[in-house]
């Protein structure tokens, strides 16, 4: 079963939280709300999110100020943050939304399908990174087992478990290359191409290092590191 992906929704007006779900909910990925900005590092704590949406103007900590803690924080720096906002007041203020963090800056109104769009591109980007956090923690998990052992943990022999391994990368490469196309096709935000990018480089990484355990290349290479 695929888990879902989290994204959080933060605005201070209940009004405005129901209907980001209302427009969200045909993703089938799991909402998570928060009406402040204290409220919202406090779900970062915890918790994994895909996105974040947030509204610029909130009472006590604003949007500004959330978004310049989620960036001091190691573990919430690297999550892309949609800035939403009510109000326009020119190029300076929409630089400072980008200079605090953001991937995209949004003025309310907005359009639904296009808000639907933008957070689907950085959902399948989330996805497609925990599915190579998972090949990569399977792969260093056998390898452990066969060096222990001279086979997988699960009696499998090393070829037969580098085979199943390289066809679950194949999958995610795949993947990936097709989300890579969309985002060529519709000429999408460049935080989310540089995302993209970001991705195929690590896959590109493991592959090499399943190809240089494969019989006769002289044996294990390091693996990838995650980042």
């Amino acid at each position: 079963m695929v888990q879902k992906a989290k994204i959080l929704l933060v605005d201070d007006r209940p009004e405005n939280l129901l209907a980001l779900e209302a427009i969200l909910s045909a993703l089938d990925q799991t909402l998570v709300r928060a009406s402040s900005g204290e409220e919202a590092l406090k779900a970062l704590l915890t918790d994994d999110f895909a996105v974040i949406l947030l509204d610029v103007q909130m009472p006590g900590m604003d949007g500004f100020e959330t978004a310049a803690h989620i960036k001091r924080r190691e573990r919430t720096r690297d999550i892309p943050i949609i800035f939403l906002t009510a109000i326009n007041h020119g190029p300076h203020h929409t630089f400072r939304g980008y200079a605090a963090g953001a991937v995209d800056y949004i003025s309310k109104p907005f359009d639904p399908w296009v808000l639907r769009a933008k957070v689907s591109v950085f959902v399948d980007l989330y996805m497609k990174n925990c599915q190579l956090r998972e090949q990569a923690a399977l792969l260093r998990l056998q390898l452990e087992g066969g060096g222990r052992a001279g086979a997988g943990g699960d009696g499998r022999e090393p070829v037969g478990l580098l085979a199943e391994l390289s066809a679950r990368l194949a999958a995610v490469e795949e993947q990936a290359e097709a989300l890579s196309k969309q985002l060529d096709d519709e000429s999408a935000d460049v935080a989310a191409v540089a995302t993209a990018a970001h991705l195929e480089r690590k896959l590109t990484g493991l592959r090499r290092a399943l190809d240089a355990l494969e019989p006769g290349t002289g044996g294990p290479s390091a693996l990838p590191t995650q980042s």
